[in-house]
């Protein structure tokens, strides 16, 4: 295999011992363009939020208390459970995330909460 010289920062050859070698950023250019953020919503007060799971690290568990701690502050909040979307991770990942935006809209779903790997 013919592997190029180590240079240094100038072009100089650079020995195994000296220490100084030309480093590299290891990410490739960036393959997808930057999209703009949705806008935040004023207020999640009568609007209907979607728990989105990976089925992974308690989020059975998670998405209760986060409930609870919503309805406590936005008491018109509505929730679609996690259960109406299926495992966002798994065997039926693929499937279940493409059929996100169209359940989405279906529910009329005005926010999302998705998580929870560990």
């Amino acid at each position: 295999m013919n592997t190029p010289p180590l240079t240094r920062a100038g072009g100089a050859a650079a020995t195994d011992d000296d220490g100084d070698y030309a480093v590299y950023w290891p990410r490739s250019p960036r393959q997808v363009a930057r999209t703009a953020l949705a806008p935040r919503l004023d207020t999640l007060d009568g609007r209907t939020i979607a728990l989105v799971w990976d089925y992974m690290f308690r989020g059975d568990e998670i998405f209760t208390l986060l409930e609870e701690g919503i309805r406590r502050r936005f008491p018109r909040a509505r929730f679609v459970n996690w259960r109406e979307f299926g495992n966002t991770h798994g065997s039926e990942e693929h499937a279940v995330v493409a059929a996100l935006p169209r359940r989405l809209r279906e529910l009329g779903v005005d926010a999302a909460i998705s998580g929870m790997g560990c």
